[in-house]
C-alpha cells in the first residue's frame, strides 16, 4: 500500500444540532445523518507526489446513524489538481489508500458516486470561515449564538476517540448546502466545526 498523509484546515456541516450527537456517540438529532465536509490541504504527499494547494470534499448521508451503513458518497476534487493527484485524493478519498478516517467512512458506504472536478474556493476565518465547491456545494460558518444575549459562543469538542478530528470549534452551519443531480439537501443553522487535521496510512 502506497504511503500518504496530509495536513489540512477542515469545515464540517451537517444536519444534526450544534455539537452533533456523533461526536457523543448518541444517535443524529433526527433519526439520519447528511452531511459536507471539505480539507484544504496545505502540506501532504501520496507515494512521494505532492499533494499541497489540492483539496478534497464529501456530501454524504445515511439513512440511520453513520456505524449502520448503507450511506452514499459523492467526492469532490479541486480542479486545478493534476490528473496524477486527482487519483491519488480518490484512492485516499475512497478508502483504497488505507488510513484514517477514511478507511473507516468507506465501510459505512453502500453507493459511491461518480466524484466530480470542481474549484475549491477556501476563506478561512476561524468560526467565520467558509467554502463554495463550484456552484453545487457550500459551507458558510459562524458562531453560535447566546440564546438570551445574542453574544457569539465559543465552543470546543476535544474528542480524544475520534477519527475525522480529535479536537475542533463548535460552530453554526448559516449554511451547508449541496445541489447536484445525484444528491440535493441544504440546513441552515445546523452544526458545524472548523479543524487543524493531520492524516496518514
Amino acid at each position: 500500500m502506497k504511503k500518504w498523509f496530509f495536513d489540512a484546515d477542515y469545515l464540517q456541516s451537517c444536519n444534526c444540532d450544534y455539537g452533533c450527537p456523533c461526536e457523543f456517540s448518541a444517535p443524529p438529532s433526527v433519526g439520519f445523518c447528511e452531511g459536507l465536509g471539505v480539507w484544504r490541504i496545505d502540506r501532504g504527499e501520496y507515494d512521494g507526489l505532492s499533494l499541497g494547494g489540492t483539496g478534497i470534499g464529501f456530501a454524504a448521508k445515511w439513512p440511520g446513524a453513520i456505524h449502520e451503513g448503507n450511506g452514499t458518497v459523492l467526492l469532490f476534487v479541486d480542479e486545478k489538481a493534476s490528473p496524477q493527484q486527482r487519483e491519488a485524493l480518490l484512492a485516499i478519498g475512497s478508502g483504497q489508500a488505507g488510513g484514517l478516517p477514511f478507511e473507516i467512512l468507506a465501510t459505512t458506504f453502500s453507493t459511491l458516486l461518480e466524484p466530480r472536478f470542481v474549484p475549491f474556493d477556501f476563506h478561512l476565518d476561524g468560526l467565520n470561515s467558509s467554502v463554495r465547491l463550484g456552484a453545487e456545494f457550500q459551507i458558510a460558518l459562524e458562531p453560535i449564538k447566546n440564546p438570551v444575549t445574542g453574544a457569539a459562543e465559543q465552543v470546543t469538542v476535544n474528542h480524544g476517540t475520534g477519527f475525522i478530528f480529535q479536537t475542533a470549534e463548535c460552530a453554526s452551519a448559516r449554511e451547508g448546502k449541496v445541489q447536484t443531480r445525484e444528491m440535493e439537501f441544504s440546513y441552515p443553522n445546523k452544526a458545524g466545526f472548523v479543524a487543524r487535521i493531520h492524516y496518514h496510512n
